[in-house]
């Protein structure tokens, strides 16, 4: 029998000093059996710092034709695709050609420099593509929870995420 996904539900209030955006999102996510509470918690620092009514999460992990989240347009028109992680060359090429913007947020300092130094030189003729490593001060992982209550801020370029004590520094590194 096949497990199941885990729903978690986070009440997140975002405070965008930069872009002036602030909002209350009632955010229902499924967390996949294989993924890790870092790869959650990046999936919810990357609606963090793209914010909007529109921006959804997709199936994820769960289908491979659709990016962890994305913007359409009302005519269904994906606007903004964005991935997490190390995807192939093969499908950063598939997303470019299916959307106006394409954000790839990577992490993990090893894999991720990795990865990047393996793939740059094939990604430069992507003109509707960024690559963005993301520098997490603290344990992101400790904000996982069923339940979550997040406050988010972000001020010249730095996502502060926070709930009661604990709170976690982003910081956004574009490697193009």
């Amino acid at each position: 029998m096949a497990t199941k996904a885990t729903i978690y539900k986070a009440l997140l209030n975002i405070a965008n000093m930069d872009s002036h955006y602030y909002a209350e999102h009632n955010l229902t996510l499924a967390k996949h059996p294989s993924e890790t509470d870092l790869r959650l918690m990046v999936r919810l620092i990357a609606f963090v710092l793209n914010a909007s009514e529109e921006l959804v999460f997709t199936k994820g992990i769960s289908a491979e034709d659709e990016p962890d989240l994305w913007k359409k347009s009302l005519g269904g028109d994906i606007e903004l695709w964005i991935d997490l992680g190390q995807p192939d060359e093969k499908r950063i090429k598939k997303a470019c050609g299916r959307s106006e913007e394409v954000i790839i947020y990577t992490y993990q300092d090893g894999m991720a420099t990795a990865w990047w130094k393996s793939i740059e030189t094939s990604l430069t003729r992507f003109s509707n593509l960024k690559v963005v490593f993301l520098d997490i001060e603290g344990d992101v992982e400790a904000l996982a929870k069923r339940a979550m209550n997040l406050q988010a801020n972000i001020l010249d370029g730095e996502l502060t995420l926070q709930e009661d004590e604990e709170s976690v520094v982003v910081r956004e590194q574009q490697w193009m």
